[in-house]
């Protein structure tokens, strides 16, 4: 028998986690996750998440600093609506559980690259593990909430599922096609489906993002119809640490290490930062990866110095736990040692294009979190907007639909059965894992930091050919939660260097060496439906 709820939740990150905890007062709730549910880029999240509750700071100042970090790209109404609701998620999230950390009776704020103030609420230098933690811990008492892992969302049910065919001209999202853990494809339907499904820096080589990373919400979107929008601005984080024989994500060396006074040093021991900017090490997080991504290619460098031999050792261990722990067991004793820092794929800016409340272009279909692109980040991500973003958008988006409740689903009957033909291939996991690793590495070397109309032209190629050979091979094999992912991750990498090869100038995140300033032309969304790519002027 399908599964029904009111809400259906995809994704257990705090857009999904906190969306669930909300629509839990209204109806039920039924939560996919495809590992474990605590597993997501909100579990590895380090710095912390900004709210403008300082003494020498303000809503405006946060909105100031969003805005100039976006480059021109941010809706501004948006912005407005997350600073302006950040004090408030902080006393909830306290509320909830969340034992942020504190000095001298109030909130411990930290400084990260792009703050004009400090600002950065944290849990030491696991604030995203925190807030997980407490909003698993609040669900957990929640009869109404059902959470299951291991599941991945195959695709959203939308009219093309139906037995008798439909014109209708607005597709409508009745629930989702999911690989449980048992190897069934289950339907599950309700009156309104959330996409949480986080991001998708595993499409690049280089990584801070888990496995689960693939970018599953962004692609099933995208293939009912909804609008795709700014997906050529993929963040790099500056600092993840260099590991040669790496395997799995890279280890993220916070942001909030250098807003406490680390410097980043090239290969001769040269402080280089403040060449590139006034702002040096605090400069947004897509100036200084340019720089170091300038430095190592020029020196034929494979990493850089993060310096913190001048910070007192007690502050860094205080502050820093994790990082310093992690460090120290790969041999890296802080602070008397400097870290061997590379850039990687972080975090996507664009996505599944949502209103204020976050809607998408298909009906009873809602996205938040790092899969949505609701306009705050235009072309840059202002660190530490992410967790904020994922929670007042999440709670937007469950008091939209709880102001005018969807009807309950009456097309069950209606919708086909997932089709589980197919044969079980005895190369499956060798094509998967050499197809990926291709993919990966292509999106690296030719849709990367820094772009050319050459590069991403060659890379559309490749890319079109792996997405033809992909869905051929997903079409004739048994399902696996890996063949899901790596279609995924092959739409979203057509998506990618498609939209960077749109757009031509550089700005914020997208860096091509053919364009290399802004063009007031260009001030728009890179929007994509279906094959159509267009500009939107930014409201």
């Amino acid at each position: 028998m399908p599964y029904q709820s009111d809400y259906l939740v995809l994704g257990s990150g705090i857009a999904g986690l906190y969306a669930a905890l909300k629509a839990s007062e209204q109806g039920s709730v039924v939560v996919l996750t495809k590992k474990q549910r605590a597993e997501s880029n909100t579990n590895y999240a380090q710095g912390g998440i900004s709210a403008a509750i300082g003494e020498n700071d303000s809503p405006q100042a946060h909105l100031e600093d969003t805005l100039r970090a976006g480059a021109g790209l941010c809706h501004r109404d948006a912005v407005e609506h997350m600073v302006a609701a950040a004090p408030a998620v902080i006393e909830e999230l306290c509320a909830i559980g969340v034992e942020f950390t504190r000095r001298n009776g109030g909130f411990d704020l930290g400084r990260e690259g792009g703050h004009s103030r400090n600002r950065i609420v944290h849990a030491h230098d696991m604030t995203g593990r925190a807030i997980e933690q407490a909003l698993l811990h609040a669900l957990s008492v929640r009869p109404s909430v059902t959470l299951i892992e291991h599941a991945t969302a195959v695709e959203l049910i939308t009219q093309h599922h139906f037995r008798s065919r439909t014109d209708a001209s607005t597709p409508t999202c009745y629930g989702a096609y999911a690989l449980t853990a048992d190897g069934r494809i289950e339907q599950f339907f309700a009156r309104a489906t959330i996409l949480a499904t986080g991001g998708c820096g595993q499409v690049y080589v280089h990584t801070t993002n888990p496995s689960i990373a693939t970018g599953d919400g962004v692609a099933m979107a995208y293939r009912a119809g909804a609008a795709i929008a700014n997906m050529e601005f993929i963040q790099f984080h500056p600092t993840a640490l260099y590991e040669p024989e790496r395997t799995g994500p890279a280890f993220l060396i916070s942001e909030a290490v250098r807003g406490a006074g680390a410097i980043l040093r090239n290969s001769s021991g040269k402080r280089f930062m403040p060449e590139y900017d006034d702002r040096a090490e605090l400069a947004p997080r897509d100036v200084v990866a340019r720089a170091i991504d300038h430095e190592l290619k020029t020196r034929g460098d494979r990493y850089v110095w993060l310096d913190l031999r001048h910070m007192d050792a007690s502050t860094v261990w205080e502050r820093f736990p994790t990082i310093a722990s992690e460090c120290a067991r790969r041999g890296i004793m802080l602070p008397n040692d400097m870290i061997p820092v590379v850039p990687a794929a972080h975090y996507c800016c664009g996505g599944v294009l949502t209103d204020l409340n976050g809607r998408t272009s298909i009906e009873r279909l809602y996205a938040c979190g790092e899969v949505a692109c609701t306009g705050v980040h235009g072309a840059n991500r202002l660190a530490s907007n992410s967790l904020l973003e994922g929670v007042v958008f999440a709670g937007r988006a469950i008091a939209d639909i709880a102001s005018a409740p969807p009807p309950a689903p009456n097309v069950i009957a209606d919708v086909l059965p997932w089709d589980t033909s197919g044969t079980d291939n005895l190369d499956e996991w060798i094509l998967i894992a050499h197809d990926r690793e291709e993919l990966q590495t292509l999106m690296w070397d030719y849709v990367g930091i820094v772009r050319s109309d050459l590069r991403l032209e060659r890379a559309l190629r490749r890319i079109e050919l792996l997405r033809r050979e992909i869905e051929d091979f997903y079409r004739r094999t048994t399902l696996s939660p890996a063949l899901i992912e790596l279609r995924n991750l092959v739409t979203v990498a057509w998506l990618i260097a498609r939209s960077a090869l749109h757009r031509k100038e550089s700005r914020g995140l997208h860096a091509m060496s053919d364009y290399p300033t802004s063009d007031d032309r260009w001030r728009c969304d890179t929007v994509i439906v279906a094959d159509r790519i267009e500009c939107r002027p930014i409201p």
